[in-house]
């Protein structure tokens, strides 16, 4: 792959462009002289026993259109890129120009969130227009993933209810908005015994959300789930630190029910929150992550904490 990176790739890409350029002209020459190729100006084709194909000349006006297309092209390629790596005397890039466009945006809206910057989470959830520009952002750069509602679905949290697996403070949502998640859940069946061990640590796990489970089964499963502990504590209730999910609620982000977690001891799964402190100012995601704090939480109790 790196081959298409090599400055002689550049130097054919903008060969080739000039050389079309210049065939179009000598195209176009050749198409203007005009010759009769019979008494009656017709090239010999006849359609339907009437209709003959006549050889004439190319009209000037589609002629003068052609040639300005041409001479644009080539005016083009002086100004913009196009010859290969040549920037073009104008020095135009669509990075380039998509960074100014982004800092006059951020230079228009700096007074409008430099009100926000100091305001605490449950200050910003009174704000009506705060919780405006949150949902906006929001929407802009959430919902693909945890849905316009934002209650998610399988694999993406519900962002509505208290289950943080990173924390739901406002610091620690700010902090999965900057940096981005990767959360892991390494294989352990392995780890476990076999494929019946698994089974019976995934009846234990349901046994600690008070879930519909076989008590033998989970009886069985409790000493093999100390290899779960690790990560998840010896109480199930989970690691923050970790972004280990806490066990003993009934939330179930990758699927409910014996063969869900069984798949995922088994087979082990990677969860990842890309992030945006690239792509956000930091006063954007301060007033977003107050707006998804307050998605789990009523003014009432924001304003309580």
């Amino acid at each position: 792959m790196s081959d298409f990176l090599s400055g002689a790739w550049s130097l054919y890409i903008a060969g080739a462009t000039v050389v079309s350029l210049v065939a179009c002209l000598v195209l176009l020459i050749i198409a203007s002289r005009r010759r009769v190729m019979a008494e009656d100006n017709t090239t010999g084709h006849v359609w339907d026993e009437d209709l003959r194909e006549l050889n004439n000349p190319l009209p000037r006006w589609w002629m003068g259109l052609f040639v300005i297309t041409v001479v644009f092209s080539a005016a083009y390629l002086v100004f913009y890129p196009g010859l290969g790596s040549h920037p073009g005397s104008l020095n135009w890039s669509s990075a380039g120009q998509l960074a100014a466009e982004t800092s006059r945006a951020e230079a228009a809206l700096k007074p409008v969130y430099a009100r926000y910057a100091s305001m605490s989470a449950e200050d910003l959830a009174r704000d009506p227009q705060a919780m405006g520009i949150g949902e906006r952002l929001y929407l802009n750069n959430c919902a693909a993933c945890h849905g316009s509602d934002a209650r998610g679905s399988k694999g993406f949290p519900n962002l509505t209810d208290q289950d943080w697996s990173w924390g739901g403070t406002h610091q620690a949502i700010k902090e999965t908005i900057t940096q981005g998640r990767v959360g892991v859940m390494p294989a352990m069946a392995a780890a476990l015994g076999g494929p019946e061990d698994v089974r019976n640590v995934a009846q234990y796990v349901l046994s600690l959300s008070g879930s519909a489970h076989d008590s033998v089964a989970a009886g069985l499963g409790k000493p093999k789930f100390g290899a779960c502990a690790g990560c998840h504590g010896p109480d199930g209730k989970g690691n923050i630190a970790l972004g280990a999910p806490n066990l003993t609620d009934k939330v179930w982000l990758h699927g409910w029910g014996e063969p869900a977690i069984v798949a995922m001891v088994t087979a082990g799964k990677q969860n990842v929150m890309p992030a945006f402190g690239q792509r956000l100012s930091p006063e954007q995601v301060h007033v977003l992550a107050g707006y998804v704090m307050s998605l789990s939480r009523s003014t009432t109790a924001v304003a309580s904490r």
